[in-house]
């Protein structure tokens, strides 16, 4: 049984990515999988998911692009990830919901409703958040939050490339460490950029716990982070 009932897993539209596909099948697969193996834990699984694998409205806001349209059109590829994602599942039997964060209409997707993706989560169906905030100008990673403490998640799962937070990136320093835990103020503190300053103010005003952990490297992570084995990295008060 899992020290979790309901948990809300952000995953970047990066990592649905392959070099040769801005959706890879196997990838879709392999997190499909993912969640197959927390809901057999009788977990409650609510998704977020960003859209940097389609577009990211900061990188053209730096060379002219206007930041508010930016940030709509990468929502609105947060919407094409979420319907891939809910397609995947629905294709092995997992009912999946879509929600936006903003109206679309011609049967899409439902906008979010906080009382209704609760319902649908202790019915068994995995909810996927898109469009972020509904909001331009904050993260995919605020936008996690914000659903997280709206489900009344028992924790918020950071998927990354990496096996959790580190002193500095593992990936150009050798002599990183990864820290075990942290709290919010330390996050803040040291700028550890995992997730943006406002997400982690809202997880600590609402005392909402935080997992950094690397989910494709090994499919059994989230598995074995649900059953109680320490991995990756726990943010909390």
């Amino acid at each position: 049984m899992s020290k979790y009932k309901r948990i809300l897993l952000k995953l970047s539209g990066e990592a649905l990515a392959t070099n040769s596909n801005t959706i890879d099948p196997d990838t879709l697969n392999q997190v499909v999988n993912i969640i197959k193996s927390a809901l057999a834990k009788k977990v409650e699984v609510g998704i977020v998911v960003g859209g940097g694998n389609i577009f990211r409205g900061a990188a053209l806001a730096e060379v002219g692009m206007n930041r508010v349209t930016g940030d709509h059109m990468g929502m609105l590829a947060t919407v094409i990830n979420a319907l891939a994602i809910s397609d995947a599942c629905k294709r092995v039997g997992i009912d999946a919901l879509v929600m936006s964060g903003f109206p679309i209409g011609g049967g899409v997707c439902d906008p979010v409703d906080h009382n209704k993706a609760k319902q649908a989560l202790t019915e068994g169906k995995v909810v996927i958040f898109s469009a972020g905030t509904g909001s331009p100008c904050f993260t995919t990673d605020t936008g996690a939050v914000l659903r997280g403490i709206e489900i009344q998640a028992d924790i918020v799962f950071k998927a990354t490339k990496v096996d959790g937070v580190y002193t500095a990136d593992p990936t150009k320093d050798p002599s990183a460490t990864r820290y075990k835990t942290l709290s919010f103020n330390e996050a803040i503190e040291k700028n550890l950029q995992i997730m943006d300053t406002a997400a982690f103010a809202l997880c600590r005003e609402h005392n909402l716990d935080i997992c950094v952990f690397s989910m494709l490297e090994n499919p059994n992570t989230l598995s074995d982070i649900l059953d109680g084995k320490p991995s990756g990295t726990i943010v909390s008060q």
